[in-house]
């Protein structure tokens, strides 16, 4: 009997089985349809229904080739959307293009595995229809909460930012993170799924879709997106109410245009931060609380080194008058080695430091080399000498009566370090990056977008200075304010709200993700103890 069922199901997968060609081919689909959800194609609604083709491939094969077509959709998805890392490797770490390539293919590799492993857990865990209904969202957020740790965490727009501007979907984000979003995302997924074999008369994994299964998971989705959008439109007019009665501050951006290959020459120095103080100095009719330079405006050891240069910007910024924030690298000089620090300077309008910042997340290849003793070819992308240090998680600076959240480059993308800010009693969110290093690229627009859900997680407004752009303006419900274009010189002054509050995210934070890791392991140890009885019942048989 158990080999007459084995049997039957063989023959049923052969009969259904899509041919190789085409398995590849909607693999690939999903990939491309992932990328087009994010800046700058920014087809968000693109998102949900891009692993529809995927799970179609996946549909009575074994696990080995579940992950094999979960990786091409991977591979195909980040080669797409991270293809801005061969412009900067080659642009500016300096790497002939034939090694370039196969960077961008490491990468792109490394994050479709986890496409491949969600693709490989869903064949194995999902035998049943119901279950793979309820598995798909809760791995696949499972999957992006690993992402973002493993290896010091690569959380490069997750399936949630993509949703960046749907104002009333992302304020769940508050409860969940950019998680929440990506679980309903996914859960559209699911449902459109199993909606379409059960149109189509199609099975999964030999077993039919009932209608009252293809009925049940659109009430679901249905339900969750109603949830979602009533909570978002409740949460962003109790946010406004919020901001009527709350404090505000002027706050000043400053986007200097530097040329990257310019902007570390020595002979450019003083031109460079003639621009930056010339640029405030047009802004002191709006009167600013704070204006904020971009991460390394001050391409020097400021206050520490080089004197006539620090010397030029205290001079610069006590005729402007108001307190200013800006971005410099950095040392201390230990007994027997030097660190250096990538370091964000609050330096009041008399000239006198109020507060610093130094860089907790650094950036692999980029302020630190990892495994340096095995990849010395590798060399830094920063043109600095010595590895960079990472200064102290949750560290705010005390401006006047509230707290400001600094953030440097990409530590934006992590959101663990904006909550330890918030929850730090930051009242304001500041990002100074310099995104030169991606030239003309998506990178910009996608870097922009994921800054979004750190304004809506805490509830805080966010200010982000950029080098050659993007800058912005992010008010505490999400809503971009105002942004800057590419390349351009801008000097933009708005006001933004200052919130004291802290969120339910801000109190707990992941818990949520960390929720539907424990459900994916559990699934998987059930999975494992099945198999295990399998083996022994047919060992009985024998």
């Amino acid at each position: 009997m158990l080999y007459k069922n084995i049997l039957k199901r063989s023959i049923r997968s052969q009969k259904s089985e899509l041919p190789v060609f085409n398995r590849i081919f909607f693999s690939a689909l999903s990939g491309l349809l992932l990328t087009g959800a994010f800046p700058n194609i920014g087809f968000d609604w693109l998102a949900w229904f891009a692993l529809v083709p995927l799970m179609f491939c996946l549909r009575d094969i074994s696990l080995k080739e579940g992950f094999q077509f979960g990786f091409i959709t991977g591979l195909t998805h980040y080669l797409t959307l991270t293809y801005w890392v061969v412009y900067t490797m080659k642009t500016y770490g300096y790497l002939p293009m034939y090694l370039c390539i196969p960077v961008l293919f490491l990468l792109s590799s490394y994050l479709a595995l986890y496409v491949a492993s969600f693709s490989a857990g869903l064949t194995m865990m999902g035998k049943k229809p119901l279950i793979s209904f309820i598995i798909i969202p809760v791995l696949w957020v499972s999957l992006e909460y690993i992402r973002a740790f493993l290896f010091s965490g690569f959380p490069w727009e997750l399936l949630g930012y993509s949703q960046f501007n749907r104002l009333h979907i992302i304020q769940i984000s508050d409860i969940c993170g950019v998680y929440g979003v990506s679980f309903l995302i996914a859960l559209s997924n699911s449902m459109i799924f199993m909606i379409m074999l059960h149109m189509t008369g199609k099975d999964w994994q030999g077993a039919k879709i009932s209608k009252p299964l293809a009925a049940g998971a659109a009430a679901v989705l249905i339900f969750a997106f109603g949830l979602v959008w009533f909570y978002g439109k409740w949460r962003v007019d109790s946010v406004d109410s919020l901001i009527s009665a709350s404090k505000s501050a002027n706050v000043t951006i400053v986007q200097g245009n530097i040329d990257q290959a310019r902007k570390w020459d020595p002979a450019f120095r003083v031109p460079s931060m003639k621009k930056y103080i010339d640029m405030s100095l047009s802004a002191k009719s709006h009167k600013p609380d704070l204006i904020v330079w971009p991460e390394t405006a001050t391409p020097f050891y400021f206050l520490l080194h080089n004197i006539r240069m620090t010397e030029m910007v205290l001079r610069g910024i006590r005729d402007v008058g108001v307190p200013c924030l800006t971005g410099s690298p950095s040392f201390i000089r230990r007994e027997d080695h030097t660190e250096y620090r990538n370091t964000a300077y609050l330096v009041g309008p008399d000239g006198k430091l109020l507060g610093k910042y130094d860089k907790v997340h650094l950036v692999p290849f980029g302020e630190y080399v990892p495994l340096k003793k095995w990849l010395p070819f590798l060399g830094k992308m920063v043109e600095h000498v010595g590895d960079f240090e990472p200064g102290k998680e949750g560290n705010t600076i005390l401006l006047g009566d509230y707290s400001i959240g600094v953030q440097i480059c990409y530590e934006i993308i992590f959101p663990n370090l904006s909550r330890a800010m918030a929850e730090n009693n930051a009242a304001l969110l500041v990002n100074i990056t310099n995104d030169a290093w991606y030239g003309k690229t998506g990178a910009p627009y996608q870097h922009f977008s994921m800054t979004v859900f750190r304004a809506v997680e805490n509830k805080c407004s966010l200010v982000r200075s950029a080098n050659t752009g993007i800058s912005g303006f992010i008010d505490p419900a999400g809503r971009i304010i105002a942004s800057t274009d590419l390349f351009q010189d801008a000097v933009v002054t708005r006001s933004v709200p200052l919130i004291q509050t802290k969120t339910f995210y801000t109190r707990y934070g992941d818990i949520f993700a960390i929720l539907c890791l424990i459900v994916t392991a559990s699934f998987l140890i059930r999975r494992k103890f099945k198999i295990s009885e399998k083996v022994s019942r047919s060992k009985t048989l024998r």
